[in-house]
């Protein structure tokens, strides 16, 4: 077993990652960290509003039993050289600051955008770019670092990057438009986003996040040289909008392709690498990476978020497009708080172990 820590463990992403390393075979929470306001108190008792009593839980499932008594700590108590790995949910502002300390001597997987864009540091999926984590190893000696810093991409990047592989690898990809309709709970909790926005209401622009999505998906479906990564010239144009959804971040997504790809073949493609996927067989890894639906009507958020628990990103409306002269156009769901953000994570720590990066 590997002895794992999370930092930020109270917040809405920490808590995620609780549920997630909740009876985990590869690894074992041994601490968790928060804020100074937490400090010092036992989890069950951190995440409850003294004064009101309410419990500050946001997830279905219930608090998990292992962790309820588990003192919680500040984050300079965190002695990282005790740990094989540690899992930051973190502020990019803070992560600045606090991951390169861990880094020193333990691997971190961060869920922060604060390093993603550095030269030595890939945005890893797994299953999808899985040869970038060599990358790491480059990290490691630029910076002399034993550990390294490993974020996940923007969790609206994840699902449209997972999609555009299959179809990069068969038909070759040249331009991407995508908006987005994304869950509530991206936002987070604090600040986050007041129900008199958002009822009734669709908010057409997210502060960084199409920037994020258009550089990052570059990155991901890059190329891997010897010491860094080759953005792929694929050009991505995108809006993101948020809309009062619960979970589960919807994409509308045109591809323009090098060649010539109808929709029979493009599903057939998809279905071909989500079951050939690298991942199969990790102990967060779904049964099927990809789902394609022929039903018009689907996916949905509400009928399809929890498919696999989550990490299952599923496609429909998958049809000839009629602009560009080699293109289609499809309609994906992918789970934020599941595949694009802890889960994710903990998926991505199974696959460095399996490749022995941990």
């Amino acid at each position: 077993m590997l002895r794992v820590a999370v930092v930020g463990a109270t917040g809405a992403v920490g808590q995620e990652f609780v549920i997630a390393l909740n009876k985990h075979p590869w690894l074992e929470l041994a601490q968790v960290a928060a804020s100074e306001r937490s400090a010092g108190k036992k989890y069950i008792d951190a995440i409850r509003d003294p004064a009101s009593g309410i419990l500050r839980w946001h997830n279905r499932e219930q608090v998990p039993e292992y962790v309820k008594d588990m003192i919680v700590s500040r984050v300079d108590e965190i002695n990282p050289a005790k740990f094989d790995l540690i899992f930051t949910a973190l502020e990019s502002e803070d992560a600045k600051v606090v991951e390169p300390k861990f880094a020193q001597s333990t691997p971190v997987i961060s869920t922060a955008a604060a390093f993603r864009y550095e030269s030595d540091v890939p945005i890893l999926i797994p299953g999808i770019n899985d040869d970038h984590a060599r990358l790491l190893n480059v990290q490691r000696k630029n910076r002399g670092w034993k550990g390294f810093i490993a974020p996940l991409p923007n969790c609206t990047t994840t699902g449209m990057a997972i999609t555009l592989k299959p179809i990069m690898d068969k038909f070759g990809v040249e331009n991407v438009f995508m908006t987005s309709m994304q869950a509530l709970s991206g936002a987070g909790r604090s600040p986050g986003v007041i129900a008199l926005d958002i009822m009734d209401n669709v908010i057409p622009y997210i502060p960084k996040e199409e920037e994020k999505v258009q550089v990052e998906t570059k990155k991901i479906l890059g190329k891997m040289n010897s010491k860094s990564i080759v953005p792929s010239s694929v050009k991505v144009s995108c809006t993101c909008t948020r809309v009062p959804v619960l979970d589960g971040h919807t994409e509308s997504v045109f591809v323009g392709t090098e060649d010539p790809a109808e929709p029979a073949d493009v599903k057939a493609e998809m279905l071909r690498f989500s079951k050939s996927v690298s991942i199969k067989g990790l102990p967060s890894a779904p049964k099927d990476y990809i789902i394609v639906h022929d039903d018009p009507t689907r996916p949905q958020p509400r009928i399809d978020r929890e498919v696999n628990d989550g990490m299952t990103t599923v496609v429909g409306r998958l049809r000839k497009d009629t602009v560009f002269d080699n293109g289609i156009k499809y309609v994906l769901l992918s789970h934020n708080e599941k595949m694009g953000s802890a889960k994710g994570a903990v998926l991505l720590a199974e696959m460095l172990k399996d490749e022995n990066l941990l």
